[in-house]
């Protein structure tokens, strides 16, 4: 919206100045992410400065939520009363201090998992796919998804090919189980897993966690970024 104090922004004005192209910024409008524009007497957008802090707050909460999220927040501050716009704020500030309560759990554990000893090992330490199922709180379908996707691989026990796992088959799922907990996808730890079997756990491992870290911290600065822009919209449109 536009008003009196507002100075007069073209299209690419906004572009400009929120880092977008200008067809992003029509597209924005389209999604509701900017307030529709004035249009003058030759069909022209109008743009004022409530579109520009609109498309700026967008463009932090997109990495620090994801675009989704974003558009979802940025809409409730102009259609929904501020208390629910900023509900949504709150929520996404409790999601990235939940992760990074769950990254601290994961690189705890991690650490203490890699560190295991798995020689000198008896058969009767192995266990079954229900057994380790239970012992780490997941389905047996998960365990039998982390085997397809060669997480963790256990031996098969002839002559039905039933699955066993040998002690160092267990340390990797329990790897994979903390380090899924802490929000990995099953592409880096497919990636990832070989290191650990080959003797670099703890040096993988921390890699793996720091990188994590890394983004957590990344998502965070952005959505203390979103937070000014944020502010002068929600001030803009309950004046």
């Amino acid at each position: 919206m536009t008003t009196l104090k507002s100075p007069v922004l073209r299209t690419v004005d906004v572009a400009r100045r929120s880092g977008y192209s200008v067809q992003q910024v029509r597209n924005l409008e389209r999604d509701g992410v900017l307030p529709p524009a004035a249009r003058t007497a030759a069909g022209y957008r109008v743009y004022g400065e409530t579109h520009l802090w609109s498309a700026l707050a967008y463009r932090a909460l997109a990495t620090a939520t994801g675009p989704v999220e974003a558009k979802r927040i940025v809409r409730a501050v102009h259609e929904q009363p501020a208390a629910e716009a900023l509900a949504l704020l709150d929520a996404a500030h409790a999601r990235l201090d939940r992760e990074r309560a769950d990254l601290a759990l994961a690189e705890e554990a991690a650490v203490a998992i890699s560190a295991d000893p798995i020689e000198d090992v008896r058969p009767s330490d192995s266990m079954s796919v229900s057994e380790l199922a239970t012992a780490l709180g997941v389905r047996t379908s998960t365990l039998r998804h982390w085997d397809a996707e060669g997480l963790a691989v256990p031996d098969r026990v002839p002559p039905r090919g039933a699955r066993r796992y040998a002690p160092a088959q267990v340390r990797d799922a329990r790897i994979v189980h903390q380090l899924r907990g802490a929000g990995y996808r099953i592409a880096p730890l497919r990636a990832l897993m070989p290191d650990l079997r080959s003797g670099h756990e703890r040096e993988g491992i921390g890699a793996a966690l720091a990188a994590r870290g890394a983004s957590i911290t990344e998502r965070s600065r952005a959505l203390l970024d979103a937070a000014v822009p944020l502010s002068r919209v929600l001030a803009a449109t309950r004046t």
